[in-house]
């Protein structure tokens, strides 16, 4: 079977990869460096090796017409949103065309980008109808199984995990769902195509509003001065309690997904209060942990005109290059606002994607001992941060006024126990 992968980031290289062990795989992208990285074997996103993408069955591309006389196409492009929180189905619409372009009679289309219900089968399909001069159902068919990436996970990877599958017919879901088994622990099969996108974006919602909970619960106990992560820790000493931790929420997902749903819901008259209200507790903590930060300062007696502070990560998420969406940037901002000097520390981000997207300089963690700080906030949990306690320990050991804050609470306890630094707990 011959296959077309359309995107070649955290979820379109993953499958180009699995399926090159059985089938002929064609991984497009519009980006013509990302290829030409993939052709010599780099993944700038560090998640797979030269090994894994140098499969002598797997061919990397730009070229459109290579993308003709294919069996599958599976479309794994971004879909973000606008400024305004909608939906932008800018490049969803682009694959849509393309895959319209190229396509012949019984070729099957699966879509795993993450969007709302109806989206598929009301917005993608009647556009590759329009540019293939082909019927859906007699000349191509369609399937929906969204992507589970979870970057920088060892082990929910996409051979472990169990993979939903939705189709309009059950000559279309079986054939997926076969395709699909080759490189999938297990399959779950779905009546729809709206059950399987309304899947996807309720997992990311339900996590959305979780830490919603506890970031609320952080800022209360933070008032009350009882440090959030002890109490989260004997909450969870029940059976039933569900134990998340308070923090930044960025990326492309769970930031995102909500206002999907959200979208659709309002286009029947609906407003989920608690969908958006989780949305916007989570979207103000990167301004709450500057307004914070700044009143330390203040207490402190710290001039803000010529206070330096440190901020440890720049990516939206531990361990990972990813910089979209980021959090950290809301920080930023409410320093700067203050005329706050600031120093940026991520070794593991991109330093010119930073610099192109953000206009952020970004630095290695041997550079902190060129400057003099007055407070370092710990905003992602890189490993190589997590090492560096005894650093922190010494940097602060001589200075009057300890200011450091743990926005994931990594330290919290030690902290709490020792009375090393004055620190702020969210």
């Amino acid at each position: 079977m011959k296959i077309a992968v359309i995107g070649s980031g955290y979820v379109g290289l993953p499958l180009s990869i699995a399926f090159s062990k059985y089938h002929s795989v064609i991984s497009y992208d519009v980006n013509k460096k990302r290829v030409r990285e993939l052709e010599r074997g780099f993944d700038c996103n560090q998640q797979h090796s030269k090994k894994e993408i140098l499969h002598k069955k797997l061919t990397f591309t730009s070229n459109l017409d290579l993308l003709k006389n294919r069996d599958v196409y599976i479309v794994t492009v971004p879909t973000p949103i606008k400024s305004n929180n909608q939906p932008d189905l800018t490049m969803l619409k682009e694959a849509s065309i393309l895959v319209g372009k190229v396509i012949k009679k019984n070729t099957y289309i699966i879509f795993e980008s993450t969007t709302y219900p109806g989206c598929t089968e009301e917005f993608c399909i009647p556009l590759i109808e329009k540019h293939s001069k082909l019927n859906y159902e007699e000349d191509f068919f369609v399937a929906y199984s969204p992507e589970r990436v979870n970057p920088g996970d060892k082990v929910n990877t996409l051979k472990s995990i169990t993979k939903v599958v939705g189709a309009s017919n059950y000559r279309t879901l079986d054939t997926v769902k076969k395709l699909y088994e080759q490189i999938c622990k297990s399959i779950y099969s779905v009546a729809s195509i709206k059950i399987a996108e309304s899947a996807k974006v309720i997992e990311n919602i339900q996590r959305d509003i979780n830490i919603a909970l506890v970031n609320e619960l952080s800022i209360l106990f933070n008032k009350l001065n009882i440090p959030t992560n002890e109490v989260l820790d004997a909450a969870a000493t029940k059976w039933n309690f569900h134990h998340y931790t308070p923090g930044l929420v960025g990326g492309h997902c769970i930031s995102v997904d909500p206002y999907y749903l959200a979208f659709k819901a309002q286009q029947f008259n609906y407003r989920p209060r608690l969908i958006l209200s989780g949305r916007k507790i989570n979207e103000s903590i990167g301004k709450y942990v500057g307004i914070q930060t700044v009143k330390l300062l203040s207490n402190n007696k710290i001039n803000l005109d010529k206070a330096h502070v440190a901020i440890l990560g720049f990516s939206f998420k531990d361990n990972i290059p990813d910089i979209r969406n980021t959090k950290v940037i809301k920080i930023i901002k409410e320093l700067q606002q203050r005329n706050i000097r600031i120093t940026v520390i991520d070794s593991i981000a991109s330093k010119k994607e930073a610099k192109k997207k953000y206009k952020i300089n970004l630095y290695n963690f041997k550079e902190l001992k060129k400057f003099k700080y007055d407070a370092i906030i710990l905003a992602v949990s890189h490993k190589t941060f997590l090492k560096k306690i005894n650093y922190y320990n010494q940097f602060y050991k001589n200075k009057k006024n300890k200011i450091f804050i743990d926005v994931k609470n990594n330290y919290l306890t030690y902290d709490l126990k020792k009375n090393y630094f004055k620190y702020f707990k969210l």
